[in-house]
């Protein structure tokens, strides 16, 4: 449970800041990039030099109608950008060019999976286009003075806003997931999250439980990972907590998470509409998108996290789990896809990623992309299995060496002369030997009185003997017939 005091109850909403991945940004033909030199992506039109004028991305606009259409959303017929005003040293402009009353994408929502393996449903407010800011950069050498960054001003973010419908961390972790797993599937944001690709803004409050008023929120800005997420969550509802039952009252306001220090740090006095004094823009018309424009991106809709799942169970009869781990994110799913088509064996190639490979993964500290072990050598390796090549005993032999080299499963075989001995008249001869030892008379005395579990200490002696290469089903045939 996160709250130490069990009186009250966490009331969380999320924005989600995530940059779509068009070559240009929202209203220029600047690049978008990631880690260019300071400063080398802004033209005139992001440094608001006076006379330039604003141009539609119409790429982005697509982008926003299939994430619409992804959480079966309200796409707007007729959609405005307004003027959102604030002054800071990375905005040239002196506002932000974004949707406020009139968004391209309306109410939605999104289903998600919860550890305990029940489903929750999130309401998705609305989803609207707006540019990024500039960068401030503090940390180049002078205490006294600031750079900025222009860069990022300009770059497409879609900006997707939920109801206050989460109360535990837990479920804002699933919902960032499945989020970023949709967004990655309709690629229209890379997802990543630790470059700011998809930033996300947790809006907290507190209240005792039965009560229906909502509490005051305090906006965590920014927040770049999941374990940040909970661990920021966690924190700053407690410290609310103790805000009200030492007397005082929580104050609206934006801070940001110190992961250093593990605490929350005030920010700013959080702004509301009002503050930012909201018009449309005069210089951009009203976005318009008519019925055919949607049914064509419709046309072209991949297939969706749910979907996928729903086909891994129905046609390769995976379990709800296997298939929800496999499909929370593209990535994922992708390899897997790639394992099965060398593996062949769907429950096979599945369980080898989910414990094999991750558990790897997990103990090195390593992502998916950086796996010592490719998808094609992975499904190699439960090909072995399958065909009766290796059993499945030396596999995770084999596989402890392909994470060490990564070199082919075939040739570790090879190698290390590991194939598995299928031929019968190669084992009756060792399984003979078992049986005519004392120890094995005596136990195959047992075993013809009823003592079935007996069994397994003649295959354990098999196994033995040929360096765990024999055919362990055929073993097991063998000994029941000459046991009898």
């Amino acid at each position: 449970m996160t709250l130490y005091n069990k009186d009250y109850e966490i009331v969380m909403g999320l924005e989600i800041h995530a940059q779509l991945k068009t070559k240009t940004k929202l209203f220029s033909t600047s690049i978008a990039n990631f880690g260019a030199e300071p400063n080398t992506q802004a033209n005139a039109v992001d440094l608001a030099m006076p006379g330039m004028l604003p141009v539609l991305n119409t790429e982005a606009v697509t982008s926003a109608i299939k994430f619409g259409l992804a959480i079966n959303a309200e796409i707007a017929p007729v959609s405005v950008f307004s003027r959102k005003n604030y002054f800071y040293p990375d905005l040239p402009k002196g506002y932000q060019i974004s949707q406020f009353d009139l968004p391209t994408v309306g109410k939605g929502v999104l289903d998600v999976t919860l550890e305990d393996g029940s489903t929750k449903t999130i309401r998705i407010e609305r989803a609207h286009l707006e540019e990024d800011a500039g960068k401030s950069v503090h940390d180049l050498g002078s205490n006294s003075v600031s750079h900025v960054d222009l860069n990022r001003a300009g770059v497409p973010l879609l900006e997707i806003v939920s109801f206050p419908d989460f109360r535990t961390p837990e479920e804002v972790a699933a919902y960032v997931k499945k989020l970023r797993a949709i967004v990655q599937y309709i690629d229209i944001c890379d997802g990543d999250m630790s470059q700011g690709s998809m930033r996300c803004d947790v809006n907290v409050s507190v209240r005792k439980k039965g009560e229906h008023k909502l509490g005051t929120r305090r906006e965590i800005k920014n927040v770049n990972s999941i374990k940040n997420i909970i661990k920021a969550i966690t924190y700053e509802a407690n410290h609310q907590v103790d805000i009200i039952e030492n007397g005082g009252e929580v104050q609206q306001e934006t801070i940001l998470w110190d992961p250093d220090a593990g605490v929350t740090r005030s920010m700013r006095s959080k702004e509301d509409a009002h503050d930012y004094r909201y018009f449309p823009d005069p210089d951009i018309l009203p976005l318009r998108i008519s019925d055919e424009r949607i049914e064509a991106i419709k046309a072209t809709m991949p297939e969706l996290p749910e979907q996928k799942k729903a086909r891994l169970m129905a046609d390769y009869e995976l379990s709800a789990y296997d298939a929800e781990v496999i499909t929370s994110s593209k990535e994922t799913a992708d390899f897997y896809e790639e394992v099965l088509e060398a593996g062949k064996d769907a429950k096979l190639c599945a369980n080898w990623l989910i414990v094999e490979l991750f558990a790897i993964l997990n103990k090195q500290d390593l992502e998916l992309h950086e796996t010592p072990v490719s998808a094609k050598q992975l499904g190699e390796l439960v090909g072995l299995i399958v065909d009766k090549t290796i059993s499945g005993k030396i596999a995770k032999t084999v596989f402890e060496e392909m994470v060490a080299t990564s070199k082919d499963p075939k040739v570790i075989v090879e190698e290390k002369g590991l194939v598995q001995i299928t031929d019968t008249s190669a084992i009756e001869p060792i399984i003979d030997e078992v049986i005519a030892s004392d120890l094995g008379q005596a136990n195959a005395e047992k075993f013809r009185n009823g003592a079935d579990r007996i069994l397994g200490w003649f295959v354990g002696q098999v196994m033995q003997k040929t360096q765990g290469k024999a055919n362990p089903a055929m073993v097991n045939e063998i000994l029941k017939e000459k046991l009898k």
